[in-house]
């Protein structure tokens, strides 16, 4: 492994942060932690509808004030849990909605949400589970009040499309930041967040800044992806074939792949009691597996799905961490060229030979493990039953989009896309339909982008134009009769909001703005300018 580069990075990190920011640094105890008897009984007690919303609260003293408080009220006469909060804390309230201008276009109401969707939080409250960060950034909406890790490629590349440069520079800057101040990325800018990532779209992000700068995004940034590469390989020295730490992996034949992974093996904080719950239905499994393969699962982004599961209906039945996700090896097959080319461009030669060695290596792994010869598209793989996941989902375009596969895997794995996935309102996640929001029937933008950019590299340009032609009508019906852009959509023909999983619908929204702002552009033809999903035609 090559060491990551710290000191430019810290460099960085020095000019990019505000000395407020820096002098009012807070706590990276998650609120589980700090104040662990009194949130246990609040979250307990579901003071709140949605768990994430303590979680996000501020209380009004610092920890060991508050739990004396705390204890001294408790034996008071009229004591009282709701009122004990709502004096001591700042609880966030729901965000109010937003009302776009009568008739706008698709396209004008995107350009005109960026602003309510942008956040500047360079000094926070320190007694709060929000960290600062020195730029402004763009949040997803809802009750995600702060930028999310994976989520925010997808955002930049409507950014990018509004022409919004120094909004895409400045959110590269705050993860660069991240990955000098943590060593990585969180899931997102929570102390409840710290102890895991997300999907590493870092290097992409680096990739989409390089198309209006050049070579100079890479050269800035190689310091900090080289510290990502650095967190997702940490404990691959030394590692026999057929063990695993962290998230590495080495496979039976030496190769080298990753996992998803969280640090800490109890409840997550944003979802305490569910997972109390979801723990207690599987008395023959520890607890603490149970809880490191749920936050394995949110670190892969895609919380919760069928493809983590033994048992597609058993949310307990979950096991992550002995899966080997295909979409995650492609990324970090593309971070290992991406540094590859950040070295070259830097004039570190050696480097530039040595990652990619270790991309093609990767590349060759891909391949091998998690290719389904006999299906015909690419699979994640089981690490307890040493094949393929027997399923399909989208995650097999990954390999596509980020130019792992050949032209004929591409090929056997777009014919069996379009037979499972392709629906009347664009791609299927999954085709479970299991109550997990990353299953039947919804589809997700994210997906859908990987898949037509995917796609459209092997010269698949029928298929990926279906794909992103019906989606963006899936978009744009719900935007006409509601409104708004959602999280999620449901993409079996009924053109409404998606739904499953652990909360309701969320508005806003990040990534599907920044998704259909981009699929306007790809899908319009060259010259025009397209304004809704009408205007790009079949």
């Amino acid at each position: 492994m090559l060491p990551s580069a710290r000191l430019p990075g810290l460099l960085l990190a020095t000019l990019l942060l505000t000395g407020t920011a820096a002098a009012e640094a807070p706590s990276q105890m998650p609120p589980d932690q700090q104040w662990q008897p009194l949130f246990q009984q609040v979250q307990r007690a579901q003071l709140f509808k949605d768990q994430k919303t303590f979680a996000d609260a501020v209380p009004r003293q610092d920890a060991s004030a508050l739990m004396a408080e705390w204890q001294r009220a408790q034996t008071q006469p009229g004591y009282a849990l709701p009122a004990f909060v709502a004096e001591h804390f700042a609880v966030p309230g729901d965000a109010a909605a937003y009302v776009p201008p009568a008739g706008e276009t698709l396209r004008a109401h995107i350009d005109g949400l960026w602003p309510v969707l942008t956040r500047s939080t360079d000094t926070v409250d320190p007694r709060g589970s929000l960290l600062p960060l020195p730029k402004p950034y763009v949040v997803p909406g809802g009750r995600f009040r702060e930028v999310y890790y994976w989520d925010s490629y997808f955002t930049m590349l409507g950014l990018a499309s509004s022409g919004r440069w120094q909004q895409v520079r400045d959110m590269l800057d705050n993860f660069a930041w991240q990955l000098d101040q943590y060593g990585h990325i969180p899931n997102g800018n929570r102390s409840y967040y710290l102890s895991r990532s997300q999907p590493p779209f870092f290097s992409l992000m680096v990739d989409l800044l390089a198309t209006h700068e050049g070579d100079d995004a890479y050269r800035r940034y190689l310091p900090q992806l080289r510290t990502e590469h650095a967190f997702w390989m940490r404990g691959a020295e030394g590692l026999a074939p057929g063990a695993a730490s962290e998230r590495v992996v080495r496979m039976n034949d030496g190769s080298l792949l990753n996992r998803y992974w969280d640090a800490r093996a109890v409840p997550r904080t944003e979802s305490w009691t569910d997972d109390l719950a979801t723990a207690a239905t599987v008395p023959d499994r520890a607890p603490s597996q149970v809880y490191r393969d749920l936050r394995a699962g949110a670190e892969s982004g895609w919380d919760f799905s069928s493809r983590w599961l033994v048992h597609p209906a058993e949310l307990g039945s979950i096991h992550t961490t002995e899966i080997v996700p295909v979409d995650l090896n492609s990324l970090l097959f593309h971070l290992e060229t991406t540094l590859a080319r950040a070295s070259r461009v830097s004039g570190d030669r050696m480097a530039a030979r040595a990652f990619a060695r270790q991309a093609e290596r990767r590349k060759a792994a891909i391949n091998a493990l998690l290719w389904d010869e006999r299906q015909g598209w690419y699979a994640d793989r089981d690490l307890e039953r040493g094949t393929p996941r027997p399923a399909l989902t989208a995650a097999a375009l990954f390999p596509l989009w980020l130019e792992v596969a050949s032209p004929a895997q591409a090929r056997r794995t777009a014919d069996a896309v379009e037979i499972q996935l392709l629906r009347e309102g664009g791609l299927l996640t999954t085709t479970e339909n299991t109550g997990q929001q990353w299953d039947a029937p919804n589809g997700w933008a994210p997906l859908q982008w990987a898949a037509v950019d995917g796609l459209q590299h092997y010269g698949q340009d029928a298929l990926a134009r279906k794909i992103g032609v019906r989606f963006l009508r899936t978009v744009q019906t719900v935007y006409d009769r509601d409104g708004k852009l959602v999280e999620k959509y449901v993409v079996d023909g009924s053109a409404g909001g998606g739904g499953g999983g652990e909360y309701p619908l969320q508005d806003g929204f990040g990534w599907s703005n920044g998704v259909a702002l981009a699929l306007l552009d790809r899908l319009c033809g060259e010259g025009k300018r397209c304004e809704n999903a009408g205007d790009v035609g079949q």
